[in-house]
């Protein structure tokens, strides 16, 4: 299996969400420092205008609350672990075969894309933990008021997989329709943290582990699927070199 990631846009993404944290602690503390500047004997409070209290210090709580936010987004979605392409590939191994490709951050909105014999595949990943149920199109994460409340200030609520899954799915259908409209294009929601306790009851799209010893998982899935007359032998070469250049010619 060929392996294809936007290590740039990795590496890019990471730097972003460490530099922002950083920017951030710096602003909170700034903006404390400032609160309590009588406290450190730097002033009293005679001292600090009006204007600063109520104009700066708002400002920089707006900046400082702001900021810490999309960071925490953009870490769990570039640093924490286990990272999506890592967990991805990991379980694919052994369930394709050598002609296969991988796509990891090269087809936004669609993260992650396999080409096989077994069709091709846009995966979304989620590395929530706890216990999930899913029925049909219907999510729900299973935590006491404590582990609501550390929902919140983590912003790693489970979202909308499915609508997710869904449009990155039609992404890719869009892209190889041109050229050939009768291949499938499937879209999978898969679990990175081995941790989590997932109840799947008639979903609509198909939900799974990447950890290969939890049931269902990502290998198992495609293992056991047929190949498609389309995608035997040289046609999944030739696939690949279509789906590549439409995907590449700007």
């Amino acid at each position: 299996m060929r392996i294809v990631a936007n290590d740039r846009l990795i590496k890019r993404n990471r730097k972003n969400a460490t530099r922002l944290f950083f920017f951030s602690l710096v602003v909170l503390i700034f903006g404390f420092f400032i609160a309590n500047a009588p406290f450190f004997g730097v002033g009293e409070p005679e001292d600090m205008t009006t204007q600063l209290y109520l104009l700066g210090m708002p400002l920089i709580l707006i900046i400082g609350f702001t900021s810490t936010m999309v960071s925490v987004r953009l870490t769990n979605l570039w640093i924490r672990q286990p990272r999506p392409e890592a967990a991805i590939t990991e379980a694919l191994k052994g369930a394709v075969n050598k002609n296969s490709a991988l796509y990891h951050y090269l087809h936004l909105p669609a993260r992650h894309v396999l080409i096989s014999p077994q069709g091709v595949f846009v995966m979304v990943s989620r590395f929530q933990d706890g216990r999930v149920i899913v029925n049909g199109k219907k999510w729900r994460v299973i935590k006491g008021p404590i582990g609501a409340l550390f929902t919140l200030f983590r912003l790693d609520g489970i979202g909308n997989p499915n609508t997710e899954a869904e449009n990155s799915a039609n992404y890719i259908r869009h892209i190889i329709q041109e050229y050939d409209d009768s291949i499938p294009v499937t879209p999978l929601i898969v679990f990175t943290d081995p941790r989590v306790k997932l109840t799947i009851e008639d979903p609509d799209v198909p939900v799974l582990h990447t950890d290969n010893k939890i049931k269902p998982n990502l290998r198992d899935y495609i293992k056991d699927l047929p190949e498609l007359e389309q995608l035997k032998g040289k046609k999944l070469e030739d696939f690949i070199a279509e789906f590549e250049s439409a995907t590449t010619s700007d």
